[in-house]
């Protein structure tokens, strides 16, 4: 029997290791929420993959009948999600048991989850956005870096963590850079306290996007990974088919125009976000490489498609082993 880790990430949810399957736009579903809890991790999910609340709260009580292990819910806080009072609430009758915020102010969600008990984890990209969201008390940091997928941050995995370890009083976890598991011991010899592992997850079983999107993540490796602002706005990783190498990465003149008009800013930005993610869903489902697949550079690793607990199942034998070797050197 694989022992447990124990860390301040396992204490604080009940699992048995210190790994999050990130929540993953159109990737992350139910299913694969209920499998991670299965295999002693926690499993996540964007709000934004469901249309209605009523297909929301279906998910959720799936989920809640199938297990009472931890498991999360990503809220896009910023302006641009015109649902998230609707979700926010959604989610606190349920009871989440820990929300992840993105690309806003998580202020609103900590104060109205962290009084019910639930665990509010904030996405960070450095030290300055850091000490603000701390200001707000939230559980844990979020370090998104340079490796991540999806929204990367701008900063190397080493330099990120020790940086939010040293200066901030919270729980960091790491997210980006781990596509095994000598590379989830590496972030947590850095000094976080877990991982948020995403794009080896897309090409599960369980997930529920084309063949075509899971056989790309085995295909293409590291060096196939291209950042774009085609589909929000922000710049974001997806896979470089020749799709994308035809249309480009970068916003069009027009769009770039608008962007530095103060008062259109805000509804350009909510515009490409609403085209850029039809753009994605089509590409999620679609059985053609001509589209646009989300994923980060640790689909490197990626050899076939497995469900869900063999995955999170090597990553962690994998961890054992890096630790048994490194104790065999020391």
């Amino acid at each position: 029997m694989t022992p447990k880790v124990d860390t301040a990430l396992t204490r604080m949810l009940g699992i048995d290791y210190p790994v999050i399957m990130a929540p993953m736009f159109l990737v992350s579903n139910a299913k694969m929420v209920i499998e991670a809890a299965h295999a002693g991790i926690a499993g996540s999910i964007p709000a934004l993959n469901y249309r209605t609340d009523a297909e929301f709260r279906k998910a959720l009580t799936e989920i809640k009948q199938a297990t009472d292990k931890a498991f999360g819910i990503n809220l896009i806080t910023n302006k641009s999600n015109i649902r998230l009072r609707e979700q926010l609430d959604t989610c606190k009758e349920f009871r989440v048991p820990f929300i992840i915020t993105s690309l806003g102010s998580p202020q609103q969600v900590i104060e109205e989850c962290r009084p019910l008990g639930m665990k509010v984890f904030c996405d960070v990209i450095d030290l300055d956005y850091a000490k603000k969201v701390e200001a707000m008390q939230p559980d844990a940091l979020i370090a998104v870096n340079n490796e991540a997928g999806g929204h990367a941050g701008r900063i190397s995995p080493k330099d990120l963590i020790t940086t939010l370890v040293n200066n901030c009083k919270v729980p960091v976890i790491s997210a980006g850079g781990v596509g095994n598991g000598a590379q989830m011991k590496t972030m947590l010899d850095y000094g976080a306290c877990g991982i948020s592992i995403g794009s080896p997850f897309i090409a599960s079983t369980e997930s529920p996007v084309s063949q075509e999107y899971k056989m790309a993540c085995v295909n293409y490796g590291a060096k196939d990974i291209v950042m774009t602002t085609k589909l929000s706005g922000t710049p974001c990783t997806v896979i470089n088919t020749d799709y994308v190498k035809s249309i480009g990465t970068e916003q069009n003149w027009f769009e770039k125009l608008l962007n530095q008009n103060k008062q259109l800013k805000k509804w350009t930005k909510m515009l490409t976000f609403y085209k850029g993610m039809k753009l994605l869903e089509k590409a999620a489902f679609s059985a053609t490489y001509q589209t646009m697949w989300c994923a980060g550079p640790s689909i490197e690793y990626v050899k076939d498609i497995r469900p869900v607990k063999e995955i999170a199942a090597s990553l962690i034998n994998e961890y054992f082993e890096a630790a048994k070797n490194q104790s065999v050197t020391a």
